[in-house]
């Protein structure tokens, strides 16, 4: 077969339908990065060119391809206790106002997303466990999504490398890690206690069954949406959250910039967004 090329016109085609079925939208400074992709799935797919990739990704019945394809164009770059002051603005303020609002020994759920490899949600875990007094008196549930369904795998399997972990304290490391030749894999009870999920943020039919969460954490997930898409994303979320539930954004997002539903809440740790507990 002939080098594969893709032309401006198939890059602009593509990041169209890339933006519609997941609400990431890339940069003509993506270029490479997409094209190099694009490229390795049509070599390996047998097909002829671009034209014939992209009629078998528009229209096969199944979503394969387009899986295959979404998990090589999403990044996953992350580590463990990544902006932990957010962490200690849970434990010290957001869910001392949320317990004051519930029955004693009720149920708190979490949502991560993205999940990426999995160091969020386990770092959430890890500091509940090592910090919040509450962690004995109420039932947490720690459930984290992602669209890439490799990356889950990962999540799943636990195992990190030295870089992931380079942050956490030693005695964390051997409490609740053991190690697997060069890496360090998660212990099992902390690979039970998180659920991972296949999530879409832009297909209302993924995310409709996800209610009734006090936190969520969506921390630099947004960067790489754009207005439309990020206020989708915050309708999404509030549909998500119980009245007075709380949402982490990234350093350097901000939901002010796009969506009015939530109140600005600023703690000593972080500012946070909070749903209304008059909400609709």
């Amino acid at each position: 077969m002939a080098a594969t090329s893709i032309s401006e016109s198939d890059f602009e085609k593509f990041r169209e339908f890339f933006y519609r079925k997941t609400g990431i939208q890339f940069e003509p400074s993506k270029r490479y990065f997409v094209d190099k992709r694009l490229v390795e799935r049509i070599e390996l797919t047998n097909s002829d060119n671009f034209r014939t990739y992209f009629t078998k990704l528009r229209f096969e019945v199944s979503g394969e391809e387009l899986q295959h394809l979404t998990n090589l164009m999403t990044v996953n770059e992350t580590y463990f206790f990544r902006e932990e002051y957010q962490f200690q603005c849970m434990v010290n303020s957001i869910l001392p106002d949320i317990i004051s609002r519930k029955i004693d020994g009720s149920r708190i759920r979490i949502w991560v997303i993205p999940s990426s490899s999995g160091e969020e949600p386990y770092s959430i875990a890890i500091y509940l466990l090592e910090n919040w007094a509450g962690i004995n008196d109420w039932d947490i549930e720690i459930v984290s999504s992602d669209i890439d369904t490799k990356i889950l795998a990962q999540a799943r399997q636990g195992l990190y490398s030295q870089r992931s972990v380079q942050h956490l304290p030693e005695m964390l490391l051997r409490k609740y890690f053991k190690r697997s030749a060069a890496d360090y894999q998660i212990c099992d009870n902390l690979r039970e206690a998180v659920e991972f999920t296949r999530v879409n943020l832009s297909e209302r039919e993924d995310t409709r069954a996800y209610r009734d969460f006090d936190v969520i954490f969506c921390r630099n997930l947004l960067i790489y949406f754009d207005d439309v898409s990020r206020k989708t994303a915050a309708e999404t979320f509030y549909d998500a959250l119980k009245p007075g539930g709380y949402i982490c954004l990234g350093h350097s997002e901000s939901m002010s910039r796009f969506s009015s539903l939530y109140k600005v809440r600023k703690f000593p740790e972080a500012i946070v967004y909070q749903k209304p507990l008059e909400a609709r």
